[in-house]
């Protein structure tokens, strides 16, 4: 027996317990009688020896290692040195100046102005005004059973009083204005716009590869089956593009004319009526069923006279002077000396010592630290594993055409 089929004989050992369940116990052997599933001949297994290794691996190591060197070290050495400098010395001279100024002279003087004033006048007047008022007359009656009395009932009535006022009145004529407004226009231009529509397109997915364990006539085997396909939908963005007209506004000037109101003020002459209140009585009858004597009131109407007083006002022209104080003023031209300072600036010597500095170079020797590279030999473990045939016999030698039972 070879050792590839020793194998397939040991992979099937090894996943019988699951290809019985992933095929729900189809291709499994337990329905076999024993001595079929029996060994008839010697045949050789493989079986698996592991063993300890090593091998030599190189590796690079850097160590410190301590030298001497020098270096040039710079100090700062301070020297004094005299040098010679010069400072400005202000001072303060005087001259004399003439000049020529302008002084004021203020004159007060008097003139005399004419105006014109329109003084009111108020005038009183009268006018008469004839009313009717009712007198009452009383007469004695007597009545057997029903009698009319008359209960006095008052009564408010009104009378209108006429008087004339100047009144201001405000009148309005119109202008004719010309301005320029910013009227808003509307217009419209072409625009290309994207626009588009959501599609729906339907695409076909193959289904995986699974395997699965087939019974042959060698046996299960395992062989990859194709699972069926599924379809999915997705939508699809369609973009197109369409024109449109987009109205827009533009501010355009434009020359309007407008009559604009001018209003002024002048007195007019007003009739004013006011109404004046006064009380009349009026007796109302009254029927009464015992016999008594009672009094009847006539009314007599009588007409009466009054005098109402009225104002007119009107205005007088008078003419009037007064005395307006003004100023004068006229420059005078006079001459005037006054001293003018100035500064006269000299140069003073003065000795000044300063510090300079400057480098001077000197070697320092140093001890510095550097890493050297140093190849460093080790053998490491691993582990190899290697198959080892061995032989197995048959367990009935007399059958078995190979052992030569």
């Amino acid at each position: 027996m070879s050792v590839r089929s020793t194998l397939l004989l040991a992979l099937f050992a090894l996943t019988s317990e699951s290809a019985v369940a992933g095929l729900c116990g189809i291709p499994s052997y337990n329905c076999c009688p024993t001595q079929a599933c029996a060994p008839s001949c010697c045949y050789t297994t493989c079986r698996v020896a592991t063993e300890t290794c090593y091998r030599t691996v190189c590796n690079t190591v850097y160590e410190p290692e301590t030298y001497t060197a020098k270096r040039t070290v710079y100090e700062n050495v301070c020297e004094n040195v005299e040098e010679t400098c010069y400072r400005l010395v202000t001072e303060t001279a005087c001259r004399e100046e003439t000049y020529t100024v302008s002084r004021p002279v203020v004159e007060t003087a008097t003139r005399q102005e004419t105006y014109t004033v329109r003084r009111p006048v108020w005038d009183t007047g009268f006018r008469e005004c004839k009313y009717t008022v009712q007198r009452p007359v009383w007469e004695d009656h007597v009545r057997e059973c029903k009698y009319t009395v008359m209960e006095p009932v008052c009564e408010t009535r009104e009378r209108e009083c006429r008087r004339v006022v100047m009144k201001p009145v405000t009148r309005t004529i119109e202008q004719e204005r010309c301005y320029t407004v910013m009227k808003c226009e509307t217009r419209t231009r072409c625009v290309r716009r994207v626009v588009g529509q959501w599609v729906t397109q339907k695409h076909c997915i193959p289904g995986p590869m699974i395997p699965r364990m087939v019974s042959g006539p060698w046996g299960p085997r395992v062989c990859m089956t194709q699972a069926p396909p599924r379809t999915i939908c997705r939508r699809v963005w369609c973009p197109k593009v369409v024109q449109q007209d987009v109205p827009y506004q533009v501010m355009v000037p434009q020359v309007v004319r407008k009559k604009c109101p001018v209003t002024y003020t002048c007195m007019v002459p007003e009739t004013v009526v006011t109404k004046i209140p006064y009380k009349v009585t009026k007796m109302v009858p009254k029927e009464m069923t015992r016999r008594i004597p009672y009094k009847v009131c006539k009314m007599v109407c009588e007409e009466e006279t009054q005098r109402i007083p009225y104002r007119t006002c009107r205005f007088v022209t008078e003419e009037k002077t007064r005395e307006i104080p003004h100023t004068t003023c006229r420059m005078v031209q006079e001459q005037r000396t006054r001293k003018i300072p100035y500064c006269v600036t000299r140069k003073v010597p003065y000795t000044v010592t300063r510090k300079v500095s400057r480098l001077v170079p000197r070697e320092v020797e140093t001890t510095c630290t550097r890493m050297v590279a140093k190849q460093v030999t080790r053998r490491l473990p691993y582990t190899r594993t290697y198959l080892i045939r061995e032989p197995v016999c048959c367990p009935t030698p007399a059958a078995c055409p190979t052992c030569g039972g």
